[in-house]
């Protein structure tokens, strides 16, 4: 259940998607690099690895998620058929799981005994977690100070499960500093530990090892939609921080005529500095080991991004995504948290389905795709997470 042998074939040998992407790093630490990228494609070809893989998805995750028809919310706006592709329903309740097993078990395989992450909102620290006391592993979360308050809850979860979080105090507190600061101690034990990172972004080739383990999403949604239609969608949509919930999504469909639509984080507007939408607004430079596009101020130089989710709260996007929007074959749109929340009390009011806030983005870009759509026509939104983390948070600003 995982995407090969596609005619489309990025990235490259050297991890580039276009002009995206690459493994900018010192030269002893592209060794590390090319021996994971060595150890990967051994892995993925190896059907006694990907059969005992499949098997924890399956038996301990839950899947194959189901691929849902929302009646109501079909019926609330009168044209295209909706599905949602329900990653909720994941063990730890999030898409995050399927990446984090993958990488796991290939640490495993690697000899590793000591795996870190990075989190924002806190989904794929729990993930981390949980794979981590499955597969006897140490484990170590770097979570910035502001998301450790706001997602107080899947903190508590993650030392629950036996992880340390450490907090990250500089910068905006936030996934990007997170991020910087498992970098940084990734660098200096890479012959002591494995770091399992949680979205498609970092240098090669975490981009096409999270795409991999994550095309799971996208190719049950093909066979789910040819089993209760006949054919393919005409739309498929998803949320897009870094990117890992939409490029699983979208994969399975690069060959194929769907129109396949990303929703980044709009913040307070694009148009305010408060903003996560690096896609609608950024410029094209290096971060965090990639080329890629990356919110700046008037010197260049990476700006504090913002946005209601922290799942989404990242300055920059996964190469392959950049790569898509600049050739067009796939769209990225901004949606603000105003639109993201009314989004999360509609779908949790019409269909029984709480959904995170990052999710809800997708959703929320219902309102302007459907009254261009036909009854005839299907859309996919791929729920990529529940809103348990986000429900207390969120309820304050319906009141």
């Amino acid at each position: 259940m995982f995407v090969k042998n596609l005619k489309y074939n990025l990235p490259d040998k050297d991890g580039f998607f276009g002009e995206f992407g690459g493994a900018f790093v010192p030269d002893e630490f592209k060794k590390v690099l090319d021996n994971l990228d060595a150890e990967f494609e051994k892995a993925k070809n190896d059907e006694a690895f990907l059969t005992n893989l499949y098997e924890l998805l399956k038996d301990y995750s839950g899947r194959p998620t189901p691929l849902y028809f929302a009646k109501n919310l079909t019926n609330y706006y009168g044209k295209a058929k909706i599905y949602l592709k329900r990653e909720d329903l994941n063990h730890t309740g999030a898409h995050k799981i399927n990446n984090v097993l993958g990488q796991a078990l290939l640490a495993k395989r690697m000899g590793a005994k000591r795996v870190i992450a990075e989190t924002g909102a806190g989904q794929h620290g729990v993930a981390t977690a949980t794979a981590a006391t499955l597969l006897g592993l140490d484990c170590t979360v770097f979570m910035g100070e502001k998301d450790i308050v706001r997602q107080h809850l899947n903190v508590e979860r993650m030392k629950l499960l036996g992880a340390k979080v450490h907090s990250v105090d500089t910068g905006s507190k936030t996934l990007s500093d997170a991020c910087d600061a498992a970098i940084d101690y990734w660098i200096r034990h890479a012959d002591e530990v494995f770091y399992i990172l949680g979205s498609a972004v970092g240098p090669n080739p975490y981009p096409k090892m999270v795409r991999f383990f994550q095309s799971v999403i996208g190719a049950e949604i093909k066979q789910q939609i040819l089993e209760k239609e006949g054919r393919l969608p005409d739309y498929v949509l998803a949320c897009i921080g870094g990117g890992s919930n939409a490029i699983g999504a979208f994969h399975a469909f690069m060959d194929d005529d769907v129109n396949l639509i990303g929703l980044e984080a709009a913040g307070e507007g694009i148009d305010t500095g408060k903003t996560a939408a690096s896609l609608t607004v950024g410029k094209k430079m290096i971060l965090h080991g990639k080329r890629q596009y990356v919110l700046c101020d008037e010197n260049g130089k990476v700006k504090e991004s913002y946005s209601i989710s922290a799942g989404l709260d990242y300055p920059g996007c996964g190469p392959e995504h950049c790569y898509l929007k600049d050739s067009g074959r796939a769209k990225y749109y901004p949606i603000t948290d105003d639109e993201a929340v009314a989004a999360f009390a509609r779908l949790s009011k019409l269909e029984g389905i709480i959904p995170a806030i990052e999710s809800s983005h997708a959703v929320a870009y219902l309102e302007k795709l459907m009254p261009q759509t036909t009854p005839e026509q299907i859309v996919v939104v791929n729920i990529s997470g529940r809103g348990d983390k986000d429900t207390e948070r969120l309820l304050q600003l319906l009141v």
